[in-house]
């Protein structure tokens, strides 16, 4: 599967800010998927995961509360709401399918697709 991140952008600290993974080549329905993210000199880090259905969820404790991973399997495609942004969420932000729902470290992820730059300003 090719997925492709996209949203991504410039905002203020407090700001909101919605990713969406496309996937194509087949349907990601079946699969649970993963959002994680990078900075310049510093490891890819876990953010968020959505199981199949779409009826779990699980967060870095980072992100807990402000951000919301849901999916629409119908449209094949999963998305990252960030709310109440903060400048040490910039980053290049990535989508990946895990291989469980539990999964947080990237060896536990493939497909990686093409990620998005989020820049938050103080």
């Amino acid at each position: 599967v090719q997925l492709q991140a996209s949203g991504g952008g410039l905002v203020q600290a407090g700001g909101s800010l919605r990713l969406s993974c496309a996937a194509s080549g087949r349907t990601i329905a079946s699969y649970n998927m993963g959002w994680f993210r990078q900075t310049p000199g510093k490891v890819r880090e876990f953010v968020a995961a959505i199981n199949w259905s779409g009826d779990s969820t699980h967060y870095a404790d980072s992100v807990k509360g402000r951000f919301t991973a849901p999916r629409d399997n119908a449209k094949n495609t999963v998305y990252l709401q960030m709310n109440s942004l903060k400048p040490e969420d910039t980053a290049v932000y990535y989508c990946a399918v895990g291989v469980r729902f539990s999964a947080t470290v990237v060896d536990e992820y493939g497909d990686w697709g093409q990620g998005t730059l989020v820049t938050v300003s103080s």
